[in-house]
């Protein structure tokens, strides 16, 4: 065994360059700030670029999936600072059970099928139908006409929430795009609905981010992952702090036509590169 090399893991487990890591990490601000799925994103970006990634051990992807994460929810905190200190300032009993009912489905589904979603639904096809079922959820979901705003919210439309972030991990569902599905089909205006996708997200990142933790402090990460790790979080830091202002004044509460759009093109474009590599 090498310098370093951590004992559960083989030299092909760990293998990702700092190159690839911080471009890994720029791809996930836009994709995660956008209801296009940042999961499905990394599945396909590594597959067509012939990239080791999706050979890392599955644990250890999760986790620097998770820590990317980490990297946006960073950037949104610093972005959205006085909706977050507004937000912390009218705490009350109906916002505490909201985002506690919207907390606990994603926990179940995580806690009970995440090895399971590592290390079987990581690949294109998966993305693909996720992508299509997800775009057709959002074309429906963009034609509903909500009066709620979003200090309406109780602790059923967080459940409501919750299980929308559930089904979110499977990759190329989108975490955005499945809440704000979840918010509109619950009577809220678009606005509020994007708002409420933002509010639910950081606790669930948050949530992750702990047990992710737990885990590698258990397992222990290996020193070939800690330099890409952090430049993946970087990447995610700076794409999510750049383009999350954009995102923010232009696209919050604007309709989904032009997403759902982007996804059903990637996803014919994943089936039509699939076919031609079936042929070779």
């Amino acid at each position: 065994m090498t310098s370093g090399e951590h004992p559960e893991f083989s030299t092909a487990d760990t293998r990702l360059s700092l190159g690839e890591a911080f471009a890994f990490g720029l791809l996930q601000g836009p994709t995660e700030l956008l209801p296009i799925s940042s999961s499905g994103h990394l599945v396909l970006a590594p597959w067509v670029l012939g990239s080791d990634y999706l050979e890392l051990d599955p644990e250890l992807r999760k986790t620097f999936e998770v820590a990317l994460h980490v990297g946006t929810a960073a950037a949104l905190v610093i972005v959205l600072r006085d909706e977050v200190f507004e937000a912390i300032r009218e705490i009350d009993g109906r916002r505490i059970g909201m985002i506690a009912s919207s907390l606990a489905p994603a926990a179940v589904a995580a806690l009970s099928l995440e090895r399971v979603i590592e290390s079987k639904l990581s690949r294109p096809q998966v993305v693909v139908v996720g992508l299509v079922t997800g775009s057709a959820a959002m074309a429906w979901a963009d034609r509903l006409d909500g009066k709620r705003r979003r200090a309406d919210a109780d602790w059923r439309d967080g459940l409501a929430l919750g299980f929308a972030q559930a089904l979110a991990l499977v990759p190329g569902v989108s975490r955005s795009g499945s809440t704000i599905v979840a918010a509109r089909a619950r009577g809220f205006d678009a606005l509020s609905a994007s708002e409420l996708s933002m509010h639910v997200a950081l606790p669930v990142i948050a949530g992750a981010s702990v047990l992710k933790g737990v885990r590698m402090k258990q397992r222990g990460l290996p020193r070939a992952m800690r330099a890409p790790m952090a430049v993946g979080v970087l990447g995610a830091f700076a794409s999510s702090l750049a383009s999350a202002r954009l995102i923010a004044s232009r696209n919050r509460g604007r309709g989904l036509l032009k997403y759902v759009i982007y996804r059903l093109a990637l996803a014919a474009a994943v089936t039509l590169f699939t076919r031609n590599q079936s042929r070779k």
